[in-house]
């Protein structure tokens, strides 16, 4: 925030500020950034000699444009920013609001990846050893409860789809501390799935950061029909990596739980997070 808040940031070069914007470390919003891109192009068009209109501002983003990630935004971000910047065409203004509030989602041609805070490559773990078929969905939440034993950052969740075929799904997912009853992060979202036993990712809109001994519930509240479920459900699940000390989750089972289940079958296999 800092570094793009200086009065330097808009002497930049177009590559620099695209090397910048590429970045998944970033530990920024994504509407101030926008903000910030949008300075630097009004100083670019005088630094060309370019009027300073909604088109020339386009022009000399160029492909930078594409780099910021207005998925991450919240509607609300969105609607008070990029929407009435000019920068973006009707079109996009009307496809990225359907993004934010209608299921099937459009596709948009923005990345949807957050930027973590924390460098490292992103890591996954799957809790369950098995998928079986059937698993109802009546308003009530898929909950599993975790610690963890060294501080990670989780980005999103693995879910399972329909047993009926490519099929489309509402979620909303969360990451509760437990102990306080305080969410933490949450996504109200969409996920296509293409009638496999595989696990589709769905993405929080930031990195939650979670800390070593600490007990947070994960979150999935689907609408949609029957889908894959796992079963024989791991008690503890450890993530070895070449480059980092050993990642260790230890599972519990949640009141409230979909189905009545226990950490032995459910939904929520995945957790995708960076260390």
């Amino acid at each position: 925030m800092d570094a793009i808040s200086a009065e330097g940031f808009t002497d930049i070069d177009i590559d620099t500020l695209c090397a910048v914007l590429e970045r998944d470390t970033l530990s920024i919003r994504e509407s101030r950034l926008f903000g910030a891109v949008v300075r630097w192009a009004e100083a670019e068009c005088q630094r060309q000699q370019l009027p300073v209109t909604f088109g020339n501002k386009q022009k000399v983003l160029g492909r930078a444009l594409s780099l910021i990630r207005f998925p991450l935004m919240t509607i609300e971000e969105f609607a008070a920013g990029p929407a009435q910047s000019g920068i973006l065409s009707d079109r996009e203004v009307v496809n990225l609001f359907l993004h934010f509030t209608v299921n099937p989602k459009p596709k948009v041609d923005y990345i949807d990846r957050p930027r973590c805070c924390l460098r490292g490559k992103e890591c996954s773990i799957n809790r369950f050893q098995q998928v079986e078929s059937r698993w109802g969905y009546s308003g009530t939440s898929d909950r599993i409860r975790f610690t963890v034993n060294r501080r990670i950052s989780i980005v999103g969740f693995g879910l399972y789809g329909s047993i009926h075929g490519p099929t489309d799904y509402q979620v909303n997912i969360q990451i509760i501390d437990y102990e306080k009853n305080q969410t933490l992060g949450q996504n109200d979202t969409g996920f296509s799935c293409d009638g496999t036993a595989s696990t589709f990712r769905v993405m929080f809109k930031e990195p939650i950061e979670i800390l070593p001994t600490v007990c947070y519930t994960a979150c999935a509240t689907l609408k949609g029909p029957d889908s894959h479920y796992g079963t024989k459900g791991l008690k503890k699940v450890i993530h070895e990596s070449p480059t980092a000390s050993k990642t260790c989750f230890v599972f519990y089972s949640s009141p409230g739980n979909n189905n009545g289940t226990s950490i032995e079958d459910g939904q929520i296999p995945e957790i995708i997070f960076y260390t």
